[in-house]
């Protein structure tokens, strides 16, 4: 690869996204042991971090119709045929359940010589908290005799490139774990390593280091290889928007957004501070020339700040505003060797939204040739269209969805700056994103699958997986139940449901050791994360890292409330899926529980449930979860939602559990109300923030980006447009709307049969309703009290 160009393909050649997911795979590859082998460099260390390139050279008589590989790394690769990227992985898992990508790679092959490269990096004791690892290590099998000649084994060779150091931190206070920056010396930088015309003459023969097992072999133990269930990740051209402030150049007009050249003089000090205007996750790429021994440095923000006091907590102002603030994060640092077309390209995506750019020159001038960023992301599409005349509705469902894209990678993400990892509190409401929004469930059956696999020997699943550190939060285990009977109710897969029964049992069975004589839980061990809630509630007593208010002897309403709905939830799923002893059980533990709750935290005098038997403390947690598990209904559901809408003397939610008090609310009758409610996410517009924030506190809030805010890309099609499953697999459809002081909205949302498209006008005292159901779906329509029949495709209605 001898020009910039070249080096600019490699990165944007398209992944065709069905690429990477489970294909029809040469069965003896699951059952049997396979012929490649796991290889690494000879002599290095095989848990430190390191960066390593690995080829094979293969000449082919002919162009192939069809050229089907398997390949898998530890920690990550980049899979390059004839200089084009074709596979990025592994999906992340564990060793118990480890991922190769297949791919057909026959168009990226050539009669004659074909040159087959690998980018293998291991990060060591610095990765990603959501990188589990063995150690080093590259596989590539071919799919069948034909292509086994690409097989891993001592005929590839390997080197390790010197050029690479980590660059840890971000620079303050905070809990970060989504692995370190790159400190990249372009003077001992192995080029064009991926090039045909390369000579590899020095490298190393691979080394074997293991044999290529697939998972439940007599033999597989390290690597247990499994197919992954997911496609490749999307890679986009992102240019970045605007220059916001410069010192020691002047940049030119309309770069960066467009390509120019950008010459820092010989012996200066330069910087400049990069605005894409929105938050994103790209892989960085910086094209330079010249400007030997020059160092640069790349700090990635996603916003300005302020550092007062204890730097934990961080002052982030307007995120529009740069006058004045400091910008701090992860970093990356390149020396320039002075040659034409240096290129760095991050190994891994880095969120921003800005990024400064400090520059130091020696005695030769520094050419900047280009500087942009590579979108990445699970490939999700949006299928859903929202219309209410209502700009600021759009606006808020065009954040959620870029809040859910960027919390959506090979896993779902908390957030994509700081952790990277997938909580079951927060993939639950991702998940229904992804239904309501794309359709797609692939990512969601990928995240219950993984929790499923992560449940320890006492029943509880880990609060987040993968991860290498376990960590439990037990009321997250119990919102994996809800996750998996939400899958149930809006897919089409009871037999992924079934299958997932048994860890159901567990889960409870673990909880059931707590439950005293009455039903109430006492002492339930570990994390019991509830919400972080609002810091400007007026009576936060008893809540302590987000745990809920307990009484002396351990009790909590909102965690007695929580699992009486899991129970309720189980039932339903064992009496149509699994064992009807255990739906029995379960249905008579939940009466129990009910009982209990209603005497124990009922406080007819305030018409509110306390958070304790003390009777002292009180939550919209609490009485939202009293509607939500069926502890209340009807009339007094209703009383109840009026309190949550109105009284401000409760410990009031932050973004994420207001999902649930918004159902609470919209269940007790008040969907009418529901744009009303959405102030919070008002407020994170109007602070410039272009996704949706950890928190409710915007000033002294860690993340900027937490999808597990984006409830409003449900509610609008669930409550607003009032699209909701009404039986499992979504076979059965109810329409019941609440438009509230709306004239006129409309819109449309995937269905596992299709579309789902709805249309209301009102024409003075009359409403033009027309709804279209997918061909042998039918459903309800519930309009002021009166429920009307809707047959599987075009239904009108003047009412």
């Amino acid at each position: 690869m001898k020009t910039f160009v070249k080096l600019i393909l490699l990165l944007l050649c398209f992944i065709d996204p069905k690429e990477g997911s489970a294909q029809n795979i040469n069965p003896n590859l699951l059952s049997k042991q396979w012929k490649a082998q796991w290889i690494s460099v000879p002599n290095e260390l095989n848990k430190a971090y390191g960066v390593y390139y690995f080829r094979k050279n293969v000449d082919l008589p002919t162009k192939p119709a069809k050229f089907v590989i398997h390949v898998s790394a530890d920690n990550r690769y980049k899979l390059y045929v004839n200089e084009r990227l074709v596979s990025m992985g592994p999906a992340r898992g564990d060793t118990y359940y480890w991922n190769y990508e297949t791919i057909d790679i026959a168009q990226y092959l050539t009669a004659g010589k074909n040159t087959i490269a690998a980018l293998v990096w291991n990060e060591g004791d610095v990765r990603p908290e959501a990188q589990i690892s063995e150690r080093t290590g590259f596989i590539l099998q071919g799919d069948t005799p034909d292509e086994e000649v690409l097989n891993t084994n001592n005929t590839w060779k390997g080197t390790r490139d010197p050029a690479y150091q980590p660059l840890t931190g971000v620079g303050y206070s905070t809990y970060y774990v989504a692995g370190p920056g790159e400190m990249l010396d372009m003077h001992k930088m192995i080029k064009n390593w991926a090039a045909v015309s390369f000579n590899d003459s020095e490298w190393q023969q691979a080394q074997k280091i293991d044999n290529g097992n697939p998972k439940g072999i007599a033999n597989a133990f390290g690597w247990m290889l499994v197919p992954s269930s997911i496609p490749q990740m999307e890679l986009k051209l992102q240019r970045l928007a605007s220059v916001r402030k410069t010192a020691g150049f002047d940049a030119p007009q309309g770069f960066p957004a467009a390509k120019d050249a950008v010459i820092i003089p010989a012996n200066t000090k330069a910087s400049m501070l990069l605005d894409q205007s929105f938050l994103t996750n790209a892989y960085f790429t910086l094209n330079i020339s010249g400007g030997d021994k020059a160092g640069i440095s790349l700090t990635y923000c996603e916003s300005p700040m302020v550092n007062v006091g204890n730097t934990y907590q961080i002052v982030k102002p307007n995120r529009n505003n740069v006058e004045g603030y400091k910008f701090v994060g992860r970093k990356d640092s390149i020396t320039a060797d002075g040659s034409a077309n240096q290129t760095f390209t991050t190994l891994t995506f880095r969120t921003f939204r800005y990024i400064l750019v400090n520059i130091t020159t020696k005695n030769e001038p520094l050419t900047i040739n280009d500087i942009y960023g590579t979108f990445t992301g699970y490939p999700f599409k949006m299928n859903a269209k929202l219309q209410t005349g209502s700009p600021e509705d759009e606006q808020i469902l065009d954040i959620g969805w870029r809040t859910a894209r960027l919390c959506a990678v090979e896993t779902y993400f908390d957030c994509p700056y700081y952790e990277q990892l997938q909580y079951v509190g927060d993939g639950r409401i991702q998940a229904m994103v992804s239904y309501y929004n794309a359709g797609d469930d692939r990512l969601a059956r990928n995240a219950i699958n993984l929790i499923d696999h992560s449940r320890v020997a006492e029943g509880l699943t880990l609060s987040r997986h993968p991860s290498y550190s376990p960590q439990i939060i037990s009321t997250f285990s119990l919102w994996y139940i809800a996750m998996l009977h939400d899958y149930w109710m809006y897919r089409t897969d009871a037999a992924f449901v079934k299958d997932k029964l048994e860890g159901v049992r567990q889960v409870l069975s673990f909880f059931a050791k707590y439950q005293q004589a009455d039903g109430s839980l006492k002492n339930v061990p570990y994390w019991n994360f509830v919400d972080w809630i609002n810091k400007n509630s007026k009576d936060k007593k008893g809540w302590d890292f987000g745990q809920p208010p307990k009484d002396g002897n351990g009790n909590s309403a909102i965690l007695d409330m929580q699992l009486l709905w899991t129970y309720r939830q189980a039932a339903e799923m064992e009496a149509r899926l699994g064992m009807p002893a255990y739906a029995q059980q379960y249905s008579a533990r939940a009466a129990q529980l009910k009982q209990t709750i209603q005497h124990k935290y009922w406080v007819a005098g305030k018409g509110l449930y306390a958070d304790t038997k003390h009777k002292d403390t009180y939550s919209q947690h609490a009485n939202a979860l009293a509607i939500l598990s069926g502890t209340v209904s009807g009339p007094a559901a209703n009383t109840l939602a009026k309190k949550l809408e109105s009284d401000t003397c409760l410990v009031q939610a932050t973004i994420y559990f207001k999902y649930y008090v918004h159902q609470a609310m919209v269940k007790g009758g008040l969907g009418n109300n529901y744009t009303a409610w959405l102030d919070v996410w008002r407020n994170n517009i109007k602070n410039g923030l272009t996704t949706w924030a950890e928190i409710s506190d915007l000033e002294h809030n860690r993340s900027d980006c937490h999808a597990w805010g984006a409830s409003p890309n449900i509610e609008f099609f669930r409550t607003v447009l009032g699209v909701d499953s009404d039986a499992p697999g979504f076979s059965k459809i109810k329409i019941a709307p609440h438009l509230g002081k709306m004239e006129k909205a409309s819109g449309e949302m995937p269905h596992p049969n299709g579309t789902i498209a709805v249309s209301y006008t009102k024409t003075g005292t009359k409403w033009d309703i027309i709804i279209s159901l997918p061909v042998k779906t039918d459903g309800v329509f519930v309009w002021m009290g009166k429920s009307y029949y809707l047959k599987g495709g075009k239904n009108v209605l003047r009412i």
